[in-house]
């Protein structure tokens, strides 16, 4: 039986595993998906030695970035995005590597999406803000990130942000991991009594289902959204990539 995997760390939460297993059994396929939980992106190597029957692979936080040295060759969207979260190991045993979560994004954002909103906040600077900020550009929203501290490319950060700031941005997007199961009391550190009805808070995170972050935002008469379709779009994307059947 050939195996496909998601490759993470701490992802016990992870909803890939559950997704793909059940896929399989309803439609027959002979595949396994199962998690490979690293300390370490350097333990990648000994997982592709010790696991030939390995087909395929989902890559989730925080590997997207430091998994593309390890690969053979890279989709020019995922090349541009800079981030990788699906990889597809190709006949002659290298390994290539494509972005599937902008897609998700976008089609999953799509349907909230109203003609004032117009600028967003990204929450967060790593691989899966950088799959946000491509689907941002092809919906024509302008965008700023927002980080703990300064950097290039970032213009605020969470101390920075204001009721001002907030006000132009009728968009704020979730990018860290901030409120994933366990630890769901955690959140952003954002003046939420500056949201408001116009604004449309997107978590990525999916467990649970309302973080505290989309509770604020909610409780301030936004609208919210968070990541499980996205979820299920990426995924069904990355299946069409893989091709195995």
């Amino acid at each position: 039986m050939s195996r496909l995997g998601l490759i993470g760390k701490k992802i016990d939460y992870s909803f890939s595993r559950g997704y793909f297993n059940k896929k399989f059994e309803l439609e027959n396929l002979p595949f396994s998906y199962e998690n490979f939980d690293l300390e370490s992106i350097s333990e990648f190597q000994l997982l592709l030695e010790n696991n030939a029957n390995i087909v395929a692979f989902n890559v989730t936080i925080p590997y997207k970035e430091k998994i593309m040295p390890y690969l053979s060759e890279i989709d020019e969207t995922a090349k541009v995005i800079g981030a990788v979260n699906t990889i597809k190991v190709l006949e002659n045993g290298k390994l290539k590597g494509f972005n599937t979560d902008y897609y998700g994004f976008k089609k999953s954002i799509s349907p909230f999406l109203k003609s004032h909103h117009k600028q967003a906040l990204i929450l967060g600077t790593g691989g899966a803000s950088k799959a946000v900020a491509y689907a941002l550009k092809q919906l024509n929203i302008d965008f700023h990130y927002v980080s703990r501290a300064k950097k290039p490319h970032v213009k605020y950060t969470y101390d920075s942000l204001t009721s001002e700031i907030l006000d132009q941005h009728q968009i704020i997007i979730n990018c860290t991991p901030l409120g994933t199961f366990p630890n769901i009391e955690l959140h952003p550190v954002i003046p939420y009594h500056a949201i408001n009805d116009r604004h449309l808070l997107f978590d990525l995170i999916y467990n649970p289902s309302e973080t505290t972050f989309l509770k604020k935002g909610k409780s301030q008469g936004a609208a919210i959204c968070n990541g499980s379709d996205m979820l299920k779009y990426q995924a069904e994307l990355a299946w069409e990539i893989w091709d195995l059947i």
